[in-house]
């Protein structure tokens, strides 16, 4: 970045590092231990599916790559903003191996040329109480943070401050609060 970028505002975009995924076991940890949230064993990967055959081979290529995870199930819906989710669901609730297969398929989907449409990858908590949380990975700005919807377009935001406090220190958090979108009913947030 030079000095007029700087100057005017400008930054260069942060490169997605998918290997901060691999944060998410033990702030799951973290998280259990510090709060009532346990990991529900599901997660997702977002994107915005493009025409043509060759984006829907690069999700297939993802599928097939963790389909040999016999505890694994797996499903892909379209929500009403024009994003695919890929939801991948573990009952052995196995965060390590949901992981890794989270990994994969966001790789999958980046090396076959579609990085750019990518957008977030999320872990999904619940309390006894029923109140559903995610950890989202913003896969453009290379950060995480927390999302708690309370009911249907209501989120609480003091909510999530506790959860960034409570592991704060295990994942790089997004600094500006304005880019913590919603998830509003976000498949596999309610499974």
């Amino acid at each position: 970045m030079g000095f007029f970028d700087a100057l005017l505002g400008r930054s260069k975009p942060v490169k997605p590092n998918l290997d901060a995924l691999f944060g998410l076991p033990p702030a799951a940890l973290t998280l259990e231990a510090a709060t009532d949230y346990a990991p529900t064993g599901v997660a997702s990967v977002a994107y915005r599916a493009v025409e043509g055959g060759a984006s829907a081979d690069a999700v297939r290529e993802a599928s097939a790559l963790i389909a040999k995870d016999a505890d694994l199930q797996v499903r892909t819906e379209d929500d009403s903003y024009g994003y695919s989710w890929h939801v991948l669901s573990n009952q052995a609730r196995d965060i390590p191996g949901l992981v890794t297969n989270l990994h994969a398929v966001n790789s999958s989907i980046e090396n076959a040329g579609f990085g750019p449409m990518l957008l977030c990858s999320s872990l999904y908590f619940s309390t006894p109480s029923g109140t559903r949380a995610a950890l989202v990975y913003l896969y453009k700005r290379g950060t995480f943070y927390p999302f708690v919807q309370t009911g249907p377009h209501r989120r609480d935001n003091a909510e999530e401050f506790n959860i960034k406090a409570a592991i704060g220190a295990d994942l790089r958090f997004e600094e500006d609060t304005s880019k913590w979108s919603p998830l509003w009913d976000a498949p596999g947030m309610l499974d």
